[in-house]
């Protein structure tokens, strides 16, 4: 049951009130990656420069993702640099170099094109069309999006909604693509236009999930400490897929289930920077967040009457 993602393979330079780092690994297919492996085996495809450091991707390998995808041709790699506010809630782009990322046209691998579970990251809708093209029959089809596709690339976009079954969004997308100010109102516009399911991402406020059969919030996992929100929406993917694809469930149940195992993933995402929490996080610690999400949202009901005033 194959896991594939398809993204950015990128060298993040990130400032925060708690400090800083250069040319880290970054790009929504890593973060992806390295959330997903600890469920399942990723198979990734992306591009990077001759810059790249390339033994850094090969240790991740050793975990349980596929770099047989990823394309090493001459030219700078892609590279983004951000500044945070205190509250880690606004961030200001200071300096966006796309180098070989520009010209990235997606090609999968003949050992790839059976993927059951496909995930497409932040990229051109046509190129996420094209890779749609490649994959034989998927199960499930998860992508994202963002603004800038929203507004210069809306028909395509449009088209490639008919063609998956999650779209995952912020806030700020989901309203700017449907028109309306209201998260659940936006959402059911949106199924209306091709998904099963819309994953509405809050941030510090958690995320939910909107189907026909009914909708499903997940809360963000209170945290003491915070250093670096990048990437935390792939890692959230890659934890949502990845539990899909363990454990080839596409109920309701099930992806309310992977909401849950989503937001842990993206929880361990933001405690360092870069994808460093990673290189340490265990299946145990996985589960015991994911069983700690319980306790937030667990309580009784006694039964009741109100009386009138």
């Amino acid at each position: 049951m194959s896991l594939l993602v398809v993204g950015s393979v990128a060298l993040d330079s990130v400032q925060t009130p708690f400090g800083s780092t250069a040319d880290a690994l970054g790009g929504s297919a890593v973060f992806f990656a390295v959330a997903g492996c600890l469920l399942h085996p990723v198979q990734m495809v992306g591009v990077v420069g001759h810059d790249y450091p390339i033994d850094r991707l090969e240790r991740m390998a050793r975990r349980g993702i596929d770099l047989a995808g990823v394309e090493r041709v001459r030219g700078e790699s892609f590279r983004w640099k951000g500044k945070y506010s205190y509250d880690l809630q606004n961030r200001e782009t200071l300096e966006t170099r796309l180098g070989v990322f520009a010209e990235f046209q997606p090609r999968i691998p003949a050992q790839f094109r059976d993927a059951r579970y496909v995930f497409l990251g932040n990229i051109d809708p046509e190129l996420q069309l094209g890779v749609l093209d490649q994959i034989r029959a998927p199960e499930l089809v998860a992508c994202d999006t963002m603004n800038y596709w929203i507004q210069s690339r809306r028909d395509v976009l449009l088209r490639l909604l008919r063609r998956v079954q999650v779209l995952m969004v912020n806030d700020a997308e989901a309203r700017q693509l449907s028109g309306d100010w209201n998260i659940y109102r936006a959402a059911r516009w949106i199924l209306g236009h091709g998904p099963r399911y819309v994953v509405v991402k809050q941030g510090e406020y958690g995320a939910v999930l909107v189907g026909a059969n009914g909708v499903f919030y997940v809360p963000a996992f209170p945290l003491e400490q915070v250093f670096d929100p990048t990437g935390a929406g792939d890692a959230f993917a890659g934890g949502f897929m990845g539990h899909v694809a363990r454990t080839g469930d596409l109920s309701s149940d099930n992806l309310r289930r992977a909401m849950v195992v989503g937001s842990a993933m993206g929880s361990f995402a933001v405690e360092r920077f870069s994808v460093d929490r990673f290189d340490t996080l265990s299946a145990e610690e996985l589960g015991e967040r994911v069983r700690s999400f319980g306790e937030l949202v667990r309580f009784d009901i006694q039964p009741y009457a109100v009386e009138p005033v």
